[in-house]
């Protein structure tokens, strides 16, 4: 297991080097400067995500896909993973992890843009989509995109054994014992049991019960709690904040400084260099956003929408919700209270940022529970619509099983291999999607052109059917 867990870091490691981290930035800047500043949009956007567009086809409404996207974003990446940044990359990390947000913005409209423009109508009447749809039918080279359509998918599959369950039940039973200072076996009908295996089974069963229902119960979930657990946690943090608010300027002062600093910082990150800043803040900003990762673009291609632009405005919203609010107020609030400083890294570093405040340690735990509950049956869309795409859909049930069974092994796997783990499989997934999006970007201008001034207007070409 430690030779597994050192070549697993290694390859991490490697794969997250310059190239790959200049590949995602690089796309986010020619992406924001193609479309001449999305961004600018935002407001439109947040507004579009809780209006009704009843006069369009699809399986959802924009605010319930927007939310199963925003449940599998929102996890522990916003809590854990800001906090492994900081650990591992310094203060700078939070700027980075910033930036990647609202560069990424842009990046996320691209790719709920053409998920919609792309998307097929199943004979049932469903409707598929998403990175693997557009490289297939999107690019000139047919039998490049449909190469390249499988790799996604496959990376995709792979990805949500670690982004989606295994990660996220780790962060559930590591919250659990903490907040709820749990014995590690307990007796159960006589028998001795560790608890961390209840944990897991009692989150394979509830998450079973929601994704064996298909989008529109894990849509009708997530739109329920995702709205609640988002504001119960930026509460928090904001109070940490305001109590606090003495030391700000000089937090906001430090991260910039750190964010480009060839210098050594202090306390428990010393040694840190602008590359580690860089690497672990890109790195875990596109693992709780997902721009470039073409994820969400797998639920937005399955929404009630008049035409690509609504959706693709929708789409950008998350990356600002998940990552420009909520990945920054985690990360100021840790430099802020000075737990940085700490060797706590993970949840604990966190746990230690929220424990000066009253029931601290029980708005961090519930917050981490629900954030990575709803990013486990998120996810399960995005890898039972991957798997379709590969094998068709007799192969779904057999997935969701495993799946499940990565959920339920994720409490007893070490943080390290698990993480590392999904850093590689967030990287091959992402670099089919970012060749895409660029090749494509001309697309994406020109539907942006076509419809933006005429937002409310049918589409004609709302549906493609291949």
């Amino acid at each position: 297991m430690d030779n597994l867990s050192t070549f697993i870091a290694d390859l991490s490691s490697w794969l997250w080097g310059w190239p790959l981290l200049i590949l995602l930035f690089g796309t986010h800047i020619f992406l924001t400067i193609r479309l001449g500043f999305i961004q600018r949009y935002i407001g439109r956007a947040i507004r579009l995500s809780v209006t009704q567009d009843r006069h369009a086809h699809g399986d959802v409404s924009q605010f319930s896909a927007l939310a199963t996207a925003l449940a599998a974003t929102i996890g522990t990446g916003n809590i854990v993973g800001v906090a492994t940044a900081i650990a591992l990359g310094g203060p700078g990390a939070v700027l980075w992890v910033w930036m990647t947000g609202i560069l990424g913005i842009a990046t996320k409209y691209a790719e709920g843009l053409l998920a919609v423009k792309y998307r097929a109508m199943r004979k049932d009447g469903s409707i598929a989509g998403g990175p693997m749809y557009y490289l297939q039918y999107g690019l000139k080279n047919k039998r490049l995109g449909r190469i390249s359509g499988i790799l996604f998918a496959a990376f995709a599959a792979l990805a949500a054994f670690g982004i989606g369950s295994s990660t996220q039940s780790n962060s559930i039973k590591d919250a659990v014992f903490t907040t709820f200072h749990l014995a590690p076996e307990i007796h159960i009908f006589g028998l001795l049991v560790e608890t961390k295996i209840l944990i897991g089974l009692l989150l394979a069963v509830i998450a079973g019960l929601v994704i064996i229902g298909g989008i529109k119960s894990i849509a009708r979930v997530s739109q329920s709690i995702v709205p609640f657990m988002a504001c119960f946690y930026v509460a928090g943090c904001l109070f940490i904040l305001i109590t606090g608010y003495d030391a700000l300027p000089d937090t906001i002062k430090l991260i910039f400084n750190e964010a480009f600093s060839f210098k050594a910082a202090g306390g428990g990150a010393a040694g840190v260099t602008i590359m580690l800043a860089a690497r672990y803040g890109v790195a875990r900003g596109l693992f709780s956003n997902e721009s470039g990762l073409g994820s969400a673009a797998i639920v937005a291609a399955a929404t009630r929408t008049r035409n690509p632009v609504r959706q693709a405005l929708v789409s950008s919203s998350g990356t600002f919700w998940d990552t420009v609010i909520i990945c920054a107020l985690t990360g100021l609030v840790i430099i802020n209270t000075g737990a940085w400083k700490s060797e706590l890294a993970g949840f604990s570093l966190t746990q230690l940022a929220f424990s000066g405040i009253p029931f601290g340690e029980m708005i961090l735990g519930l917050s981490l529970l629900m954030f990575a509950f709803t990013t486990i049956i998120g996810w399960s869309y995005y890898a039972e619509k991957s798997i379709e795409y590969l094998f068709g859909r007799k192969s779904v049930l057999p997935y969701k099983i495993a799946y499940l069974v990565m959920v339920f092994a994720g409490a007893v796997f070490s943080l390290d291999l698990i993480w590392n783990f999904a850093d590689i499989t967030n990287g091959l997934m992402a670099i089919p999607n970012l060749i895409a999006l660029v090749l494509l970007s001309g697309v994406v201008a020109a539907e942006t052109k076509k419809y933006l001034k005429n937002i409310d207007k049918p589409s004609e070409d709302e549906i493609i059917s291949h």
